[in-house]
């Protein structure tokens, strides 16, 4: 333990994600996904917020507001896609989300017909 930054909790939120595809499989729309990886955080005792608002500001001015999907301890933001391949917007989109509330760690979670595929981003 110790090699990756937040490995353990890290461990856990991939988990989740796996335990979510085996119980309902692939064919849903993201929220469907958002909710149920909800209810297996829930079970796992993960603290976690879902769909917070996440505010840019200019000069003390908000500018703009990001939804993020979940952030999992206050630590690490996590996005949950249903698509067939990891997309640079999608990366841009959760780098811009750790970028807005310094996050260190962000988590973009793919579903796919063939399961789940995710990619860790560092800020």
């Amino acid at each position: 333990m110790g090699e990756y930054l937040y490995e353990e909790l890290t461990y856990k939120i991939i988990g989740s994600s796996f335990d979510v595809i085996k119980q309902i499989g692939y064919g849903y729309r993201e929220k469907i996904y958002q909710r149920a990886l909800s209810e297996e955080f829930g079970s796992k005792g993960l603290k976690y917020k879902r769909e917070c608002p996440i505010k840019i500001y200019y000069r003390d001015k908000v500018i703009g507001k990001y939804y993020l999907d979940f952030v999992v301890d206050d630590k690490i933001v996590v996005e949950l896609k249903v698509a067939n391949n990891f997309y640079v917007k999608d990366i841009k989109q959760v780098l811009s989300y750790m970028k807005a509330n310094d996050y260190k760690l962000g988590l973009l979670i793919i579903i796919t017909k063939d399961g789940v595929r995710v990619k860790r981003l560092i800020n």
